[in-house]
């Protein structure tokens, strides 16, 4: 018997997912998505769901966009593959000064990489080039945050501060520390916005301080923490880490691979959204709308200009990845460009997020939510066992999945994150899909109350 002749659920035997539980592998619960249009997937079954998660926050322009696989076809048959090591593509160079010219203050140098975790990869991988031309081996430790998600490879999980409880690999320890995220729904009790951005911004100086401002490298950090629960940080926090870093020559990172591209309205939302410029930017997902793979990291003309040069003959940056700069990836990237800025979609994201915030922040009514949270097109639900402790409602089978499967059953995916559920719908939705989504997130989650309630998992 042929693959081909093989039931699909059967050759889930032969895949392992990310994230794959190893108990229960191989497993067929996850069903299979057939086709899509817009924001809507649809399932094995032709149900047809609103995809709540953009794929993996990614889809901006929605499904079935046949301009993307158009030029996608014509550049595959009109070249498929050129080598970055030996040669340049048009198409790559254009989408390169195409990302200068939307990029904060003067970050105009552009390494293609092949997704998200391989650009984060590039710029940690940068600082300590950085450093060695710069005859400052010493200074080489990162610091990252709690709840922050940066990548898969080694370096760039290394810098990842969530799942930690949940990993087996091995992650570089002796030069990279964490501090604690800035997530205002866990400060004090009674402790004001200011302060609790103060006491964050003094933790990372006294973390440089006590690891020695000529040992640390960089510090990063997403303008958003996405994957760690949709942190959005106090006014003033990501300003006040940034003149830090400034204050003890420590490169600041923007990891946007989720908040780049629309998510928060603008291109970029480092400098447009939160005011900071910084040392370098990663970017992915959105780049392209998920329908080609591909990532970068951008770096500052100052960083450039300190390790090139006729000062810096024989020093070569040995950095690069067989797909960097892909020419049907940057012709899909080229191409989403084009739409979004056609069809207006940064403005419809910063005309439709307000509405979509308020209707998801109705949702703090249900019992067992504790926060509704987000930014933009993307925002966060919490669950809690009481308001008062903020104890997150932590079940042997997490509230996010039974939340995930009660949605589906509506016509609703959702990205479940345990005892949190996370909604980054693709930015073409419209105010009466909100409205749809919202409505069956809110019977998801009363649902889901009920079902611990009965079970005696909760009492609220």
């Amino acid at each position: 018997m042929t693959a081909s002749n093989v039931n699909p659920a059967d050759r889930l035997k032969h895949l392992i997912h990310p994230w794959e539980p190893m108990g229960s592998f191989p497993s067929a619960d996850r069903g299979f998505l057939s086709h899509a249009e817009g924001i809507y997937v649809y399932d094995e079954d032709g149900n047809k769901l609103i995809d709540g998660p953009a794929g993996m926050w990614c889809m901006q322009v929605g499904y079935g966009r046949r301009e993307l696989a158009g030029v996608m076809a014509e550049q595959a048959m009109k070249m498929a593959y050129c080598s970055p090591w030996n040669f340049d593509h048009p198409l790559t160079a254009e989408l390169a000064a195409q990302l200068a010219a939307r990029a904060p203050g003067d970050l105009n140098t552009v390494v293609f990489t092949t997704g998200g975790s391989t650009a984060v990869d590039t710029a940690l991988r940068f600082t300590s080039f950085y450093n060695n031309v710069r005859g400052r081996p010493e200074k080489k430790h990162i610091i990252s945050r709690e709840a922050g998600y940066h990548g898969s490879t080694y370096l760039a999980a290394s810098v990842t501060g969530k799942d930690r409880e949940h990993n087996y690999f091995d992650f570089e320890t002796e030069r990279v520390h964490r501090i604690s995220a800035p997530n205002p729904f866990k400060r004090p009790e009674g402790m004001s916005l200011e302060d609790f951005a103060a006491a964050k911004v003094q933790e990372l100086e006294d973390k440089i301080l006590a690891l020695g401002p000529d040992k640390v490298a960089a510090f990063i950090a997403e303008p958003i923490q996405a994957s760690g629960g949709v942190i959005v940080p106090p006014p003033g926090y990501l300003k006040g880490c940034r003149a830090v870093c400034a204050k003890y020559d420590v490169l600041y990172i923007s990891d946007e691979v989720v908040t780049a591209f629309g998510r928060l309205g603008h291109w970029f939302a480092s400098e447009a959204v939160f005011g900071i410029v910084p040392d370098i930017v990663t970017c992915a997902k959105g780049l392209t709308s998920g329908y080609a793979p591909m990532g970068a990291a951008l770096f500052s003309d100052r960083l450039i200009a300190e390790i090139s040069g006729k000062q810096r003959q024989g020093v070569s940056f040995i950095n690069g990845f067989t797909y960097s700069g892909h020419p049907v990836a940057s012709a899909v990237a080229l191409k989403n460009i084009e739409i979004m800025e056609r069809d207006r979609l940064l403005e419809h994201v910063r005309e439709i997020s307000p509405y979509f915030q308020a209707r998801l922040k109705e949702l703090e009514e249900i019992p067992i939510v504790g926060d509704v949270r987000g930014m933009g097109l993307v925002a966060c639900v919490e669950c809690v066992i009481s308001r008062d402790s903020k104890e997150p409602l932590k079940l042997d089978r997490a509230i996010g999945y039974r939340i995930d499967e009660h949605c589906h059953a509506l016509g609703l995916v959702v990205r479940p994150l345990y005892h949190m559920c996370v909604m980054s719908p693709p930015l073409v939705i419209a105010k009466a899909q909100i409205d749809d989504m919202v409505g069956m997130l809110r019977e998801g989650l009363v649902r889901a109350q009920e079902d611990v309630r009965r079970e005696g998992l909760w009492q609220g």
